[in-house]
Parts: structure tokens; sequence; C-alpha cells
């Protein structure tokens, strides 16, 4: 697919039987009725808590990462996100979970929430219903209720933003209006940018996909800053792209990663490599960026884009925003639906089966 097919929205978008695109571009809406569900949703007794957890997977996880590394510099406790069906031994009645599924119906987060009830934790549950919804109504268990209708990974606005709307009605948090503001204005002014009808000659993201297309993309951010963001785009790029797509963070990365750049030489050749950057990295991270470009030549290239906007929200979404059209993007270039997630399907009729 040319540069001008890229161009002809027409070409593709009848193909995005999903919508994936018409999603991307609803984000800004998505993320102020999520903040207005959220600041309306039922919460736990306010109480002394010692310890954040939010457990879920895939699409609903990515949200309780963005909420530990949003809040890391403003909570006095810790956010921990749980992949598993079990919790850490830490939980208990001092711990706050949130129970994270889009569907509602995630094995692993339906087993963590009988796990974090049966430790007498106060549990929030975040879904558009299903299994989790059901039993959450039966507990009597704080509810929020999200619109149904969209990918689990475009819903990002409605599987994080309520979660921050807890945390600051139960006191943990203040100022999150003027946050939230931020980012909405701000994905408003990216989305003229990223979108479909913004060319390529002036579309970072279509011009990204065309660098990464038919290369093995390699996706590095900074820890407590753009970590996240890196993580967001190597999952969109295998859901969406339907290609691997691999992630790091500086600076551990350069006490192991940095060294695979010496062979082999064909795979090399194939590899491009993206940076995610933030205003606030520390400044030892950004000498560290100078100084690994030298150490990478045998790549087949390297892109780096810088967080922006006026709020810490707007940054950290900037990023995410750009990598959430670029997967889209590749996936045209791939001639590929971005949409379904067959093997995944496949995956759970397979273990529904058993």
């Amino acid at each position: 697919m040319s540069q001008a097919q890229l161009d002809n929205p027409g070409t593709y978008l009848p193909n995005d039987t999903m919508q994936m695109f018409r999603a991307a571009w609803e984000l800004p809406a998505q993320c102020a009725a999520a903040w207005r569900i959220g600041r309306d949703a039922p919460v736990p007794p306010a109480k002394p808590y010692r310890n954040i957890v939010v457990t879920g997977l895939g699409g609903s996880a990515i949200g309780g990462d963005l909420l530990r590394v949003f809040t890391a510099g403003r909570l006095e406790i810790p956010v921990i996100v749980n992949r598993d069906y079990r919790l850490p031994r830490f939980v208990d009645d001092a711990t706050l979970v949130f129970a994270v599924s889009y569907s509602g119906n995630t094995e692993e987060t339906l087993s963590a929430y009988d796990d974090a009830r049966g430790r007498g934790a106060a549990v929030v549950a975040l879904t558009t219903g299903g299994r989790l919804g059901e039993q959450a109504r039966r507990d009597m268990v704080p509810l929020i209720t999200i619109p149904a209708g969209i990918a689990p990974r475009a819903a990002t606005g409605y599987l994080f933003l309520p979660t921050l709307a807890v945390l600051e009605r139960l006191g943990f948090l203040d100022g999150m209006d003027a946050e939230v503001d931020g980012l909405v204005r701000h994905l408003e002014i990216l989305r003229g940018r990223y979108g479909p009808d913004a060319p390529a000659e002036r579309n970072p993201a279509k011009q990204l996909a065309q660098n990464l297309y038919e290369r093995l993309p390699v996706i590095w951010g900074v820890t407590g800053t753009t970590e996240v963001a890196a993580q967001r785009w190597k999952g969109q790029i295998n859901e969406n792209a339907k290609a691997p797509a691999y992630w790091s963070a500086f600076p551990e990365l350069n006490h192991n990663e940095i060294v695979g750049f010496e062979q082999p030489a064909g795979v090399l050749r194939g590899v491009w490599l993206v940076v995610l950057r933030d205003p606030e990295d520390h400044p030892r991270v950004n000498l560290r960026v100078e100084i690994t470009r030298s150490f990478v030549g045998t790549a087949a290239g390297m892109s780096e884009f810088i967080a922006s906007g006026p709020t810490r929200l707007a940054r950290l979404y900037s990023l995410i925003y750009l990598g959430d059209y670029t997967s889209l993007y590749l996936a045209v270039l791939y001639g590929t639906d971005p949409g379904p997630v067959r093997v995944i399907d496949r995956l759970k009729a397979e273990l529904g089966a058993r």
C-alpha cells in the first residue's frame, strides 16, 4: 500500500469491521465521558488503605499500568498491577482492589475478584457487565458500569479514568478535573494531526507506520514516565497490525538489551527503534539516550517522540494516541482488518472447552 493509498481513507475504512479508526477518533469524547462516569460512581468506604491493586488482563490491565505510572509521584502508597488468577500475598483488608474486565468475563479477573473478597479487601468492579457485573451486584460491591460496543484495547479512557476519579473522591488525589480537561483538549488537537484525513507528509503516525512496515518494531520508553506508553505500543501493534513488537525501558535496557545490537546482522537490519521521551525524564536518562544512539547503528533506523500537552496526563496520552494510530496504519499497510483478534478468540474457546 502506497502513501497515496494511506491518504485515501475510502480504500481502507470500509474494511475496518470493528470501527477501530472511529474509536481512535472518538477517544477525546470517551475520556470526557469516562471521567463523568467515575465522578458519579459508587465508592468504597474511605479508610487508611496501605496499598492499591488493579487486577486485569490485556486492555483492561493497561489502565492499571496507567494508574501506576501516573500516580507514582502523587501517592504515598503503592499501586500494583496484577495479571494473574491469584492476588499477591500482601492483599488484605487494608487493600483497595480494582477488578477490571471490559467484558466482565475474563476468567483470571473473576478468580482474582473472588480472592480479593475472600481476604476482606475493599473491591471496586469496573466492567461493561458480564459475570463480574453480576457478582458485584450480588455481593453489593461498588460497581462502575462503562459502555460496551468497542474493543477493550480501544477503551483505555473507560478502563482508566474512573479509577482516578475514585481515588480523588477517597481523598488520595486532587486537581484531577484540570488534568482531565487538559487531556481532552489536547487529544482533540492531536487527532487532527494523526487522523486519516491528515496527509502523510505531515502525519507522524502515517510516516512511522511506513518505517515500521516489514520491520520489527522495538519500542523504548523511560521508567516512571513513558514506560507504559511503550508497553501500550507493543500491545497495539500486536493486536491491531497482527505483527510482532517488543518494548523495554531506560535505564534498565542499558544494562542488558543494548548489548544485543552486535549480531546477527541480518536480524538487526530489520529492526526499527522507537524512543518515547518526556520533558520530566531524569537528566541522566536523557544523557543515556544520547549515548545509546551511537550503539545501535546496526538497526534499520530510529525515531524519537517527545510527549506533548499541558498536563502530565495529556503528555502520557499524547504518546499513547500516536501509537494507537500508528498501529492502525500499519494494519492498513499489511492489508489486515485491525479489529478481530481471532487467535485470542480461539484460545478462549479452547480454554472454555476444557
